[in-house]
């Protein structure tokens, strides 16, 4: 399985507070027909922390459901207590999930070995390919390349990274500590072009719950050799990039889908809904793209 492309890092709707999985249905169902490459669930966008593990099983298991075969389908198992990412990631597998994303343990701050030791566990404990996640803006801690390069060298399902540090050094660094089967993956879209151009091979998207087509299309235009035509796209949805993140995610991006009668804004404590100010910023930069 390759990981090039665009992958939607699907929100969780709410309805009443409980998961809306007739909105959710529907959201893949646009995802799909907007040419999107596979879709992601439980993962920071879709609100993980605060899913209980049945509600986590019951999103993946929707998921896997809706997308029937047509998308593969990453699913969110990641922990910072490494039995409870082993049995996310089993359960995963169990529910026919194509893949699993291990974000980097968080709040305990384990050393590279311990890392290394964590996610070779989880690697063990399953046969679906694993796409290692590191945020280390809201994890404390990064996985380092030597890390990430010991897993590639002995952990064989373990295929991919999703890399939300923000530096396209790093990213170089990595494409040159790897081998080229190994992919890296942008999980920050406005650096998705950047990224691109030393080595990644796709995105996890955020933008892409709400413009499928022309995010997927923007890195198949960079994959085909047009880089003009991608940066043209980038350009014009940079401002979205960005303010999407103008509040934690996944709350700018719940508040646009509602905009559009998608989805209900509601999150879950501790997040909650954004300012007036900054609801008013995010509406006028999707009229602009209207």
């Amino acid at each position: 399985m390759s990981f090039a492309g665009t992958h939607t890092a699907l929100v969780t709707p709410f309805c009443g507070g409980r998961f809306d999985a007739d909105a959710f249905r529907e959201l893949i169902e646009e995802q799909i027909a907007g040419g999107i490459t596979g879709i992601v669930p439980v993962g920071t966008t879709g609100e993980s922390p605060t899913l209980d593990h049945d509600e986590h099983s019951e999103v993946i298991r929707t998921a896997v459901a809706a997308a029937a075969g047509r998308c593969p389908v990453t699913a969110g198992t990641g922990s910072n207590a490494t039995s409870e990412a082993v049995a996310l990631t089993v359960e995963a597998e169990r529910l026919g999930a194509s893949a699993a994303l291990l974000v980097a343990p968080y709040y305990n701050k384990p050393s590279q070995e311990g890392l290394y030791r964590h996610f070779r566990a989880i690697s063990e404990s399953v046969k679906i390919p694993l796409v290692l996640y590191s945020i280390p803006g809201r994890c404390g801690i990064e996985i380092g390349v030597g890390t990430v390069g010991r897993l590639a060298a002995d952990c064989p399902n373990i295929r991919a990274i999703k890399e939300a540090g923000g530096s396209v050094e790093r990213v170089s660094q990595l494409r040159s500590a790897l081998p080229p089967e190994f992919e890296i993956l942008s999980g920050d879209d406005s650096l998705t072009i950047p990224f691109l151009s030393v080595g990644a091979v796709g995105v996890i998207s955020v933008a892409s719950n709400l413009f499928p087509a022309e995010v997927s299309r923007m890195v198949r235009l960079w994959q085909s050799g047009d880089t003009s035509g991608a940066a043209a796209i980038h350009r014009r949805l940079y401002p979205l990039f960005k303010d999407l993140f103008i509040e934690p995610n996944p709350v700018p991006v719940k508040f646009a889908l509602s905009l559009r009668g998608k989805i209900s804004p509601d999150v879950r404590l501790p997040l909650c809904e954004m300012s007036g100010a900054n609801c008013a910023k995010l509406r006028e930069t999707l009229e602009a793209l209207a």
